[in-house]
């Protein structure tokens, strides 16, 4: 969720160097293709059982000197200690401004800090009629041609792809009833279109493996075979993430957590709260995106 920011700075600051403060090990796959992205310092996921290395990671903010630092989430408790004990001369803490209520998708976690960073430069710089980025892992074009190789090895009749993600991490994910409710609908325009379960690490799938599918530990060639899929659905999760960055057309289902904050967006991109629409609504908004 943190590219539309990273894209927002170097558009602005098309010379500036970049460092990310982060944890978990995907930033470095996620950000290889930002140019400007010239630092990554990753906090380990057990700091209790790597104290040298999260220790290591907080010095290296503090000896450093920066133009700026930003809270990218506002939420986020280590975001704000990091700006804070920060050697920067402006601090951004992504702060709530006097427009967010004029704003409609403002509470979005990837458009938020976007819209923060506008206001603050406002007087600068009005960016407020550009569109905000999108979720963007910037596929190189050799990665989008392995992925349509891919793809086409994977059928025997080469027609458009749709594809489909059905798991999600504990309540988030759909049980196999409503996901063999909403496949089977699908498999309606099978005639003219193939389809494909991308599956988790976890190996699980809620049709059963009813179709054919497909799995890879490198996330950019996932990434790359969605690209050249005609159109992603999944529930809120990593991999509803990855389609939306991607750039395939992304349908997001949401049950527990709110589209608001976390949908996908963009192009022909729409998340559908399935506590209000039921499958057949999911099915139309398909044949209207194919």
């Amino acid at each position: 969720m943190l590219t539309p920011l990273i894209t927002e700075i170097s558009e602005i600051f098309p010379n500036a160097e970049i460092h990310i403060f982060t944890k978990g090990g995907l930033s470095d796959v996620v950000f290889e293709n930002y140019k400007n992205v010239t630092r990554l310092i990753k906090l380990p996921r057990k700091p209790f059982k790597n104290l040298i290395e999260y220790f290591s990671c907080w010095f290296s903010i503090l000896s450093e000197k920066y133009d700026i630092s930003i809270n990218a989430n506002r939420v986020s408790s280590s975001g704000r200690l990091a700006v804070k004990f920060s050697r920067s001369n402006y601090k951004f803490y992504n702060i709530l401004n006097e427009n967010s209520e004029l704003i409609n998708d403002y509470s979005h976690n990837a458009k938020n800090p976007v819209y923060n960073l506008r206001f603050l430069l406002k007087n600068t710089i009005n960016r407020s009629e550009i569109i905000i980025p999108k979720l963007d892992i910037k596929l190189r074009d050799y990665e989008i041609k392995n992925g349509e190789k891919l793809l086409k090895s994977m059928f025997r009749d080469q027609k458009p792809v749709i594809s489909i993600f059905t798991f999600a991490t504990g309540e988030k994910c759909y049980n196999k009833t409503w996901w063999n409710n909403l496949y089977q609908k699908i498999k309606v325009v099978e005639k003219n279109y193939n389809i494909l379960e991308i599956l988790p690490a976890e190996n699980i799938s809620q049709i059963d493996f009813a179709a054919k599918s497909y799995y890879s530990r490198d996330i950019r060639e996932i990434a790359s075979v969605m690209f050249n899929t005609k159109i992603f659905i999944g529930a809120d999760s990593g991999m509803m993430h990855l389609a939306h960055a991607s750039n395939v057309t992304t349908i997001g289902l949401f049950s527990i957590t709110e589209p608001e904050f976390y949908g996908v967006y963009g192009d022909n991109n729409i998340s559908i709260d399935t506590n209000i629409k039921d499958t057949d609504y999911i099915i139309s908004t398909i044949l209207e995106r194919i």
